[in-house]
């Protein structure tokens, strides 16, 4: 009996085993229990239907569950139809068998469906304004999803979810300037955390790939962090500077060509609102070309042609919201020809910081102010350290050209937004100019003052520039108003005269010369002097004297061979007028071209020869003229010697057109006038006046470089000649 009752429960025991082992590995297929199942799974949301084919019922021994499972289902909601792969879920063994069945976890694969669709599905269960901006920005794709949901006793999902799967083909439309085409990417979903593994797509038609991206859900945004990499590609500038709106506001970009490797990291709340982005790339930039619009280098490489071209350089960018840092070298070409350049550009709250070195080997460089200029295959160092503020000022802690034996290096410079100095700390100059005249010279500041002193300087060009510009906007200061203390041992102001111990001071105020005191002796020992002066009736008093005028006068192309003489000058100004003298004592001229011409019409032949000659001998030269805005008038201009006298009048519009007349008349005829006045001229010029021939008077006018001259003999001398020949024979 005992044998009997051990045999059946064997026999139980293995059937039940037997019957556990086929429904835990091949289950049972019935839709007996279909409307029960899709009425638990889909009472979360009436309008959504689910079609059930054959379910296949799967115990799981280890804990009394049965694994339902249907093959193929379709999910219908609103006309649109989901093709889903399988639909799995889990319900306890206790509930199956009292046929209730109570639903905690379903599985869900899908086929390959619209994301449009899925978006739509997910509103159903939950509508949420980050649902109608997704559905808002992508326009087309498709998604394939495995979806693990579990379910409280209540009914309602869990957050322990999980979603993976992959999105191909996806288009998005982000404001219409952020457009993402072709984007792929394989996803895994939980509860905080969003993972894009593979991305590949085209954004704004840049073709991107990334191996990861994270989404961290947190309170009330997500943190973003990923990596984004492009292969070398010709980009579309426009499409770029959608991308990048602010990063090029003061570079117009014609091309440029790249690969990069971009890591970052960004909040996003739900309103889409971008926070804390932050960027680090590292760049391999093949070509970049762009115009200059601030950089004026035209005048710096004469061969420039408005367009930088940026060639093989190694870039590393970092970026955030308040500020972002470039490094990088590689090739610059300005003129079609290659040197090197390094830089390191900072934005930040005040604005652009820059320090760039770049070795000028193959390009000419030129610095016209300072008369230097570096020709080609010679290697020269600039290195340039600065600011650009937000205010348009620019400060250049440093600019360093270094070539050979030759230094230029300025410290401290700041520019207003016109470019012009607002101040400097420190210029150091030690170098050989295109004269070959050393410049050897230090400025430095001194409190509010400036201090000039050194070994040597040219100063031609400076002194060519006061002469040609008499503009007071014509300053490459803003608003300077300091002492300038100058002591130079040697100042050369044209190649082959110099001054020896210059030394001085000069006040500014707003600009303007208050105050004058310039001395100095030529090589020859003669002296010169400059002071100016402004008095309490707000002018401006001119003071030049030099015993040795003809350095001075030589630097006018139409007077040649100019010798001897003193030249004292004295002018006032007010208002933008001025009123000056000049006066020049015992000199000769051996070439006037215009003087020559003059002579010959009259048909003085024998004068004209000596002009040519040995030179004609004045006694006396005094030119009293006004000036005003380029125009210059001469009030009267006498010039007396014992050949040949001349009195003058007109006016020159500077560079445009020169009106002169006077009169010019022999020695022997004014002597002979002169001695025909009863007494006086037998006193100033005695009995004997020789034959002499009459005077004429004479107009000179037209551009300045193709001037008309006619003459008219006179029969008799005005009183006005007479009486000024008279004052300067008594002056004598």
């Amino acid at each position: 009996m005992i044998k009997r009752i051990i045999k059946i429960l064997l026999i139980t025991f293995l059937v039940l085993v037997l019957a556990i082992f086929y429904l835990s590995f091949f289950g049972i297929k019935t839709d007996k229990f279909n409307n029960q199942i899709r009425d638990n799974i889909l009472k979360f949301n009436k309008n959504i239907n689910l079609n059930l084919n054959e379910v296949n019922y799967l115990l799981n021994p280890y804990n009394f569950t049965i694994n339902v499972k249907s093959e193929n289902p379709q999910i219908t909601f609103k006309n649109i139809k989901l093709e889903i792969k399988n639909i799995t879920t889990n319900i306890s063994l206790r509930s199956f068998i009292n046929n209730q069945f109570i639903v905690d976890n379903i599985q869900i694969k899908t086929e390959e469906i619209k994301l449009k669709n899925i978006i739509a599905l997910a509103k159903e269960f939950k509508n949420s304004p980050q649902l109608f901006v997704l559905d808002t920005v992508i326009k087309d794709g498709f998604v394939t999803v495995n979806i693990n949901l579990n379910f409280d006793e209540m009914g309602k999902i869990k957050e322990n979810f999980k979603m993976e799967g992959i999105v191909n083909k996806a288009k998005l439309n982000i404001l219409n300037q952020i457009k993402l085409k072709n984007l792929n990417f394989n996803f895994d979903i939980g509860k905080n955390i969003y993972s894009l593994q593979r991305i590949d797509m085209k954004l704004n038609n840049v073709k991107i790939t990334s191996p990861l991206i994270e989404i961290e859900k947190n309170k009330n945004s997500f943190f973003v962090n990923g990596k984004l990499l492009n292969d070398k590609e010709n980009f579309d500038i426009e499409k770029f500077k959608l991308i990048f709106p602010n990063l090029f506001n003061n570079i117009d970009l014609k091309k440029i060509e790249f690969s990069s490797k971009n890591d970052f990291t960004f909040d996003i709340n739900k309103n889409f609102k971008f926070n804390n982005f932050k960027l680090e790339t590292s760049i391999n930039l093949n070509q970049l070309i762009f115009n200059e619009k601030n950089l004026k280098l035209k005048s710096y490489f004469p061969s420039f042609v408005e367009e930088i071209k940026l060639e093989d350089h190694k870039i590393v960018i970092n970026y955030n919201k308040n500020k972002f840092n470039i490094k990088g070298n590689g090739n610059i070409l300005l003129e079609d020809k290659s040197d090197n350049l390094s830089y390191q550009i900072t934005k930040d709250n005040i604005g652009f910081s820059f320090d760039s070195k770049i070795n000028v080997k193959n390009n000419s460089l030129l610095i016209d102010f300072l008369d230097y200029d570096k020709k080609e295959n010679l290697s020269s160092l600039v290195s340039i350290n600065g600011i650009f503020k937000k205010n348009n000022q620019l400060r250049f802690n440093l600019i360093n050209l270094k070539e050979k034996n030759n230094e230029i290096s300025i410290k401290g410079l700041d520019l207003s937004k016109n470019f012009k100095i607002l101040g400097i700390e420190n210029l150091n100059i030690d170098y050989m100019n295109n004269k070959k005249i050393l410049n050897k010279f230090n400025l430095k500041k001194d409190n509010s003052n400036y201090i000039i002193q050194g070994e040597s300087f040219d100063a031609t060009r400076i002194i060519n520039n006061i002469m040609d510009n008499d503009e007071e906007s014509s300053s490459v200061f803003q608003n300077l108003s300091s002492k300038v203390n100058i002591k130079i041992k040697k100042t050369y102001i044209d190649k082959v005269n110099y001054l020896n111990n210059l030394y001085g001071n000069i006040n500014f105020n707003n600009n303007k010369i208050n105050d004058l005191k310039l001395e100095s002796t030529f090589q020859n020992d003669k002296k010169i002097n400059l002071s100016i002066k402004t008095n309490k009736n707000s002018e401006t008093i001119t003071r030049l004297f030099s015993s040795y005028p003809k350095p001075l006068i030589r630097r006018y192309d139409f007077i040649k061979g100019f010798e001897e003489g003193y030249l004292d000058f004295y002018s006032t100004k007010k208002a933008g007028i001025s009123n000056s003298v000049l006066t020049i004592d015992n000199f000769k001229v051996k070439e006037v071209p215009v003087f020559a011409k003059l002579l010959s019409l009259a048909s003085l032949q024998g004068i004209a020869d000596l002009l040519t000659g040995e030179g004609i001998r004045f006694t006396d030269f005094e030119m009293n003229f006004s000036s005003q805005k380029g125009l210059t008038t001469i009030k009267e201009m006498y010039a007396i010697g014992p050949a040949v006298s001349i009195l003058m009048d007109g006016y020159i519009e500077t560079k445009k057109l020169v009106s002169l007349r006077g009169t010019l008349v022999p020695a022997t005829t004014i002597n002979r006038t002169i001695s025909s006045i009863p007494l006086l001229g037998k006193i100033l010029i005695g009995d004997k006046t020789g034959e002499g021939i009459f005077g004429v008077s004479f107009k000179i006018k037209g551009p300045p470089k193709n001037l008309k001259t006619t003459v008219n003999p006179i029969k008799s001398l005005t009183p006005r000649f007479i009486t000024r020949t008279l004052e300067k024979i008594k002056k004598n």
